[in-house]
């Protein structure tokens, strides 16, 4: 295979993996934080919302964090 899309495919592969455990991690300590800041338990539309935001914070953290990784290594790839 060659090692360019070996190299992406497994930066892909790793944020697709690391995505949904971020996300929910991201969002239990936004959730958890501004419930403490307004002194109430949040209504479904604004836990909606930071599901929405949190899911919106983990993409770009997980690709950053899967190109790094896999750049530290694998090493970038060259082409021929």
């Amino acid at each position: 295979m060659d090692p360019v899309v070996w190299f992406w495919l497994s930066v892909i592969v790793l944020a697709g993996m690391l995505f949904l455990p971020v996300s929910n991690l991201i969002w239990v300590v936004s959730v958890r934080r501004t419930q403490r800041k307004v002194n109430r338990t949040l209504s479904d539309n604004e836990l909606s919302g930071q599901k929405k935001r949190a899911r919106f914070l983990s993409f770009f953290l997980c690709i950053a964090f899967s190109f790094l990784f896999c750049l530290n290594t694998i090493g970038m790839p060259h082409n021929g």
